[in-house]
């Protein structure tokens, strides 16, 4: 999907309502959708910045793999960002700084686009916003080693594909699960990033 046009059409497209919660909800793994858990005054506010930039005249981004450790989250495909800091002015500049901190990403070169639907992790007791933006230019990635295992430099039109979507068997923890995902680049891409993308394509297509 070659650069330019499809920013100029995401930016038009992120100002109509989004496909939302309930859009969501039809491609969450079942424990997932049985979980009773809500977000409460104790949830944790986060953001992750989808962060498209031209490469050989086509959209692409960043994902990120999480170093493997004991935590919810490790060893799984990512988009850059994290928690809200008490310094962090709105959950905009949350995304931003975050994806500074983690893949070097100057975040004053960032245009912001617009936002996609909050997801909320029970798991992890977060509510992560989603910020879409774009660099008009490629950008040179320096990984933070604590944070990222690898960077993974995705052709969007990966996700457009319908053969890379689908439903896989993985391990957590000790536990067998069967979630949806995306096939990007030998690696499954599930979970919150993946209700994130699987949003975006829907925007793009509707």
């Amino acid at each position: 999907m070659y650069f330019d046009p499809f920013i100029n059409t995401l930016s038009n497209k992120l100002k109509d309502p989004l496909p939302g919660v309930e859009f969501q909800k039809k491609f969450m793994h079942d424990e997932r959708l049985k979980t009773n858990i809500v977000p409460s005054k104790f949830t944790r506010q986060s953001a992750v910045l989808i962060a498209f930039y031209p490469n050989e005249g086509k959209a692409h981004l960043p994902l990120i793999l999480r170093p493997p450790y004991d935590g919810t989250h490790g060893g799984q495909m990512a988009l850059p960002g994290g928690k809200m800091e008490f310094t962090d002015e709105n959950l905009v500049r949350t995304a931003l700084r975050e994806a500074q901190e983690e893949i070097g990403v100057k975040a004053m070169d960032v245009n912001i686009l617009g936002e996609l639907t909050d997801v909320f992790i029970p798991v992890s007791n977060f509510i992560v916003k989603p910020i879409v933006g774009y660099l008009d230019y490629k950008p040179d990635f320096f990984p933070d080693q604590k944070e990222v295992e690898k960077i993974y430099e995705v052709s969007f039109s990966d996700f457009l594909n319908i053969d890379k979507k689908g439903i896989r068997n993985i391990t957590v923890g000790k536990r067998q699960m069967e979630v949806p995902g995306f096939d990007i680049q030998s690696q499954w891409v599930w979970g919150a990033t993946a209700l994130i993308m699987n949003e975006i394509v829907e925007v793009m297509i509707s």
